[in-house]
């Protein structure tokens, strides 16, 4: 083989290395994308009824002190999200999103909040009544959650549930600004038999794109009044 032709080749299998490494790594990085997009609703896919039924039941205490059960909801059409006491995101979404929901819906009494603590080793029954009291929730139809046990709590919220991981944070710096966990800021609906039939990440598109935002919300509060209709 000549010098020329041995370099041809060289470069001919070198590119085609090349190109092979370029196409997986599109391919992982577009799955990584995939799986780490927010749940949009009706983002042009067929409609279904339900996302999926409630497999399993969760007991906790609410803010005032009461042992409850998710499943006392079962009739109602209820708005499920993460929290943690300390999280400066969470006490804006709350104050926020779930006020503004509660304004809307909150006279018909077939309307409730939950809201479940991802830190309930630390957010115990007198910092969740103190956190209900700042933003006027009334246990009639805002319940503030604690399981008391962290790894329950997380479990629940992954698996049953199917909010997204929660990680916890290692900097220092980070956790100083955004809290001691990583995790889904996402609202998922339930409806009066038990599923979940929707989950809308408000409070990341109030951030990021505000048209987007509207959009998101119109759609929820679209979807809650439609289930509230049904006996």
């Amino acid at each position: 083989m000549t010098r020329n032709a041995k370099i041809i080749t060289i470069y001919s299998g070198t590119a085609l290395l090349c190109a092979a490494i370029l196409a997986i790594a599109f391919w992982v990085r577009s799955g990584l994308i995939e799986r780490e997009q927010p749940y949009i609703v009706n983002r042009g896919a067929e409609t279904v009824s339900s996302m999926f039924a409630i497999a399993n039941d969760l007991e906790a205490t609410q803010q005032a002190g009461q042992k409850v059960k998710l499943s006392d909801l079962k009739g109602k059409v209820w708005v499920v999200g993460e929290f943690f006491a300390v999280c400066p995101h969470c006490a804006m979404r709350n104050g926020q999103e779930l006020r503004e929901l509660l304004n809307e819906f909150g006279q018909n009494e077939d309307f409730h909040l939950a809201c479940v603590s991802i830190d309930p080793e630390t957010d115990d029954v007198e910092k969740l009544k103190d956190y209900a009291s700042a933003l006027n929730a009334d246990p009639k139809n805002w319940w503030f959650l604690t399981t008391s046990d962290n790894a329950k709590a997380h479990a629940y919220m992954e698996g049953t549930l199917k909010f997204f991981k929660i990680k916890p944070r290692t900097d220092p710096a980070d956790i100083e600004s955004n809290g001691k966990f990583a995790h889904d800021l996402g609202l998922a609906l339930v409806n009066k038999n038990f599923e979940v039939v929707g989950k809308w990440p408000l409070a990341d598109a109030r951030k990021t794109d505000p048209q987007l935002y509207e959009s998101l919300k119109s759609d929820m509060y679209q979807k809650i009044r439609q289930e509230l209709a049904k006996p």
